[in-house]
């Protein structure tokens, strides 16, 4: 019957060895997904600027310019998060659980808020400027496609932490080995570094 490095007793040489090998094994896979995941924004993303500049002025005659101001605020709460998350995994490190809980929530309740944000924005571009995926044109598919796909992976992303945070409560983790929190956290800041070129074209640029 197999065994899992959870089940071998702490302290031996062998299980530490095994573990850093596993650790290593799973960090290279997860940053090929991560990798991955940029390919597939950044195909899109250029795509969107290809289709952009060969147009006639931006935002394309009948719309105008997204409310930046709101979109800034939005961005602040996720920008929030990503700092809340580094936190909770270095208190986490530290021994200190009850601060690492603390940070853990603010970081799922600030996700949960931006994507509350951009689901009333969402509702007020279709309400008020009538722009949808289907109806809009390039300005609209591209808009949608992109930051819905940022939305998803901030879902997913809550979804995760709070699975983590679960794990951590029930002793899936120790001080020091924890790679479950260091994917979480990547995966957090990869989100937010998306968010961070998706606001620069679709609002400032």
């Amino acid at each position: 019957m197999a065994i899992s490095v959870s089940q071998i007793p702490h302290g031996d040489p062998n299980v530490d060895q095994l573990y850093a090998e596993t650790r290593d094994l799973r960090l290279n896979g997860f940053l090929l997904f991560m990798v991955s995941d940029l390919v597939l924004f950044s195909s899109i993303i250029f795509a969107y600027l290809y289709l952009r500049n060969s147009g006639q002025g931006w935002p394309p005659p009948g719309f105008s310019r997204l409310d930046v101001a709101f979109a800034a605020f939005n961005s602040v709460v996720l920008f929030g998060s990503g700092v809340t998350m580094h936190f909770a995994l270095e208190n986490w490190k530290h021994g200190n659980f009850i601060k690492f809980a603390n940070w853990m929530v603010a970081t799922i309740v600030l996700g949960a808020g931006f994507l509350s944000g951009q689901g009333y924005e969402y509702w007020t571009l279709y309400q008020k400027m009538h722009v949808s995926w289907s109806g809009s044109g390039i300005f609209g598919a591209s808009f949608f496609t992109l930051t819905g796909m940022h939305g998803f992976h901030v879902f997913a992303g809550v979804i995760y932490l709070t699975v983590l945070l679960l794990q951590a409560t029930n002793g899936k983790y120790t001080q020091h080995k924890h790679f479950g929190l260091t994917a979480g956290t990547l995966y957090w800041h990869f989100v937010d570094v998306i968010w961070v070129l998706l606001f620069s074209i679709f609002y400032l640029f």
